[in-house]
C-alpha cells in the first residue's frame, strides 16, 4: 500500500498509510521543542484522529528529542510558561489519544522528549550509548505541576525520586526498568520491532481500546487539566 506523505514543518514529516500514521521529527539537530513544532505535532494528531489512525511518533538518528527549545524559554518568562503548557497540553493528548500511540525514541530521550515517551502507551527503544531521562533539576529548572503528575502516574514508585529530583540519566537498557521504555532493541531490530508492535495494536478492538483508556484515565485527565492551569500562573 502507498503512503501519503505530507511535510507539515521543515522538522515535522507525517505519512499514513493503511491503520498506521507516522510521524517524524529531524531538525538535523536536537529535536529542540518549539512552538511552530508543537504547532504541526497537532496537526499531525489531528490528520490521525480524523483517519482513525494508530499512531508511531519517532526521531531522527541518534536522537529522540533533547526536550524544549531553549532559545525560545530565554526569551522571557511569559515565552517560558506558555511554551511549557504547549508542550503540556500535547502530552494530555496523546494520553487522551483515542487510538494507540507507540513511541519510537531513536537515541537521546530527555527532558520533553522524555515526557513524550512516558504518556505514549508503548514505548521503543534503540540500545547504544545514549541517555534518557528528566534533566530538569540539572539545568537549574523546577518542575512544572504537569510534568511531576504526569512522571508520579508512569514512572515505578522507587524511581520517581531518582527521576524527578535527582535528574538520573539512564542508558536505553536501565530505561526500561525506570519506566521510560517499554522494549530495548538494537537498531537493526527497530524498524521490525516498530511492525510488531503495530500488528498487535491492529489485532486489538479500537473502541475498546478507547473506551478502557478513557475510563482508566478520567481521574489523571482531570488532575493533569489542573496542572496545565496551575502552570500558567506567572
Amino acid at each position: 500500500m502507498n503512503a501519503k506523505k505530507l511535510n507539515l514543518h521543515e522538522a515535522v514529516d507525517f505519512q499514513y498509510a493503511g491503520r498506521v500514521g507516522t510521524i517524524t521529527l529531524d531538525d538535523g539537530k536536537v529535536n529542540a521543542l518549539g512552538p511552530d513544532k508543537w504547532y504541526a505535532l497537532e496537526q499531525a494528531f489531528d490528520l490521525a484522529e480524523e483517519r482513525n489512525l494508530i499512531v508511531v511518533i519517532k526521531g531522527r538518528e541518534r536522537i529522540f528529542s533533547g526536550g524544549f527549545d531553549l532559545k525560545e524559554i530565554q526569551k522571557g518568562v511569559r515565552e517560558a510558561i506558555e511554551l511549557t503548557a504547549q508542550g503540556s497540553r500535547f502530552a494530555r493528548r496523546i494520553l487522551s489519544f483515542p487510538c494507540p500511540v507507540i513511541g519510537v525514541s531513536t537515541g537521546h530521550c530527555i527532558a520533553m522528549g522524555a515526557f513524550l515517551m512516558l504518556a505514549c502507551d508503548y514505548r521503543i527503544g534503540v540500545d547504544g550509548d545514549y541517555k534518557i531521562g528528566l534533566n530538569e533539576t540539572m539545568i537549574g529548572m523546577t518542575m512544572h505541576h504537569f510534568g511531576l503528575e504526569l512522571a508520579r502516574s508512569r514512572l515505578p514508585n522507587n524511581f520517581f525520586n531518582r527521576c524527578v529530583f535527582n535528574a538520573e540519566m539512564f542508558s536505553p537498557m536501565d530505561a526500561v526498568g525506570a519506566g521510560f521504555y517499554d522494549l530495548v532493541v538494537p537498531e537493526k531490530d527497530l524498524e521490525k520491532s516498530v511492525f510488531s508492535a503495530v500488528k498487535e495494536f491492529e489485532g486489538l478492538s479500537i473502541s475498546a481500546f478507547k473506551g478502557s483508556k478513557t475510563k482508566g484515565r478520567v481521574d489523571l485527565m482531570k488532575l493533569l487539566d489542573e496542572c496545565i492551569e496551575k502552570d500558567l500562573i506567572l
